[in-house]
């Protein structure tokens, strides 16, 4: 089971994400946690938005009040309505909100049936429960709610830890070439694209990009690859590397094979449900690009935006680096293209309702926030909040010579051959 926590100021947003799915006949409400029935067991997002008030009018300081939280169950996992409860139930108190306002709703919308908790992080007395190791905690409660309720275990790349973390080249540095290497000989290893435009997608945290190269040699077609340098603008900033010099597996050939294994594995992976409900909801509780990129970014998602020369956006990808996935906006849901986002970010017009926020969570909203580093969610310091291991990344690659190592097993292969002939 895969939990996601997502944390921001509009609750009347997040409120509304989850009602329309009950309005429309996707999705249920299955508990509600001090917070009083309404004499005809329906609900209003109005109704639902006022029993939370007192938690956030009694709020001082704390900017992201609201707490949005998903349980997400392998599709193979046949989950009742009794379990889910008790899951959500088990799972808030152990997270520290079981004294909670909080609702559970039930989704249906999609193939794999899962739920959703709203409530806040504000006590009844204006203070923020801790949040400190929250995502790490939180893979505890799930392991163990695996565990009790006899549930298909989230993959083991889910949840490795690892001790260091690829960095983005940094072309200043003067070793370019074995940057690059450290990064491309072992990307394919731990995350899963199925195109050359998600892999470029991918490659761009890194301030890296590749590029094909077709020609002839001795009368026969040459597919190739080489690999460049970006600045932090996205300009190219080094000469091309073949990828010869970084092994195999950052050609050409094998990255097809990668390709093609990806989108295999990437058909039945439960991660695209959970990541197309995540976008969603940032699309619902946020106003503009900033905000919806941070809220993102927060969660472990990147999002790789490609303009035209004119700024008209033509493609958008998103790069999860819980499930080690990367995926084209239009693969999660027909409705996220590229032209709904140039729509909304370049002339205005947010999809579907535009949602008004009451005055409470109007009045903490935050400014607008100037574009951060596409790394924030690695550079950052490991603070109690950050939960490094979801996003680190096992290299062993610093500090090699590649062409030294290349060399060094060409011989090995002669002195073989030697030996064979002798």
């Amino acid at each position: 089971m895969i939990a996601k926590i997502g944390k921001g100021s509009n609750m009347y947003g997040a409120i509304l994400y989850n009602q329309q799915k009950v309005d429309k006949e996707n999705g249920a409400v299955l508990l509600l946690n001090k917070i009083p029935d309404t004499v005809d067991g329906k609900y209003s997002v109005a109704y639902f938005n006022k029993c939370f008030e007192p938690y956030l009018s009694a709020n001082i300081k704390t900017e992201k009040t609201v707490r949005h939280i998903s349980l997400n169950p392998d599709p193979a996992d046949k989950v009742n309505d009794e379990q889910f409860t008790e899951m959500a139930q088990e799972y808030m108190e152990r997270m520290r909100y079981g004294n909670q306002p909080y609702i559970v709703f039930k989704h249906t919308d999609i193939d794999r049936t899962h739920i959703h908790i709203v409530s806040t992080c504000v006590a009844i007395d204006g203070k923020k429960i801790p949040d400190d190791y929250d995502h790490p905690r939180s893979m505890a409660i799930c392991r163990d709610l695996e565990q009790k309720y006899n549930l298909n275990k989230a993959t083991e790349q889910e949840h490795k830890q690892a001790n260091k973390v690829f960095n983005p080249v940094n072309h200043k540095n003067g070793d370019i070439k074995i940057q690059i290497a450290s990064v491309v000989r072992y990307l394919p290893n731990y995350y899963s694209f199925s195109t050359m435009g998600s892999y470029n997608a991918l490659l761009s945290l890194f301030n890296i990009t590749a590029e094909e190269v077709k020609g002839e040699r001795n009368g026969q077609a040459v597919n190739g690859l080489v690999y460049m340098a970006l600045d932090e603008k996205g300009n190219k900033v080094s000469n091309p590397f073949k990828a010869s010099l970084f092994g195999k597996d950052a050609g050409v050939a094998e990255l097809q094979k990668h390709f093609e294994q990806s989108k295999e594995k990437m058909k039945i992976s439960p991660a695209r449900s959970v990541l197309k409900n995540t976008v969603e909801l940032a699309i619902h509780t946020t106003s503009n690009e900033s905000e919806f990129r941070k809220q993102l970014t927060e969660q472990g998602i990147n999002t790789v935006v490609r303009h035209n020369s004119e700024g008209r956006i033509y493609g958008m990808t998103f790069i999860d680096h819980e499930s080690r996935s990367v995926w084209n906006a239009s693969a999660l849901d027909r409705n996220l293209s590229a032209n709904m986002f140039n729509d909304w970010w370049n002339n205005g017009n947010k999809p579907e309702l535009k949602i008004q926020d009451n005055p409470v969570s109007k009045a903490n909203e935050i400014d607008n926030l100037s574009t951060k580093d596409r790394f924030e969610f690695l550079s950052q310091e490991q603070s109690p909040n950050t939960d490094l291991g979801l996003f680190s990344l096992l290299s062993d690659a610093q500090g090699e010579d590649y062409e030294e190592e290349q060399f060094a097993n060409q011989m090995k292969k002669k002195q073989y051959s030697r030996k064979r002939r002798h």
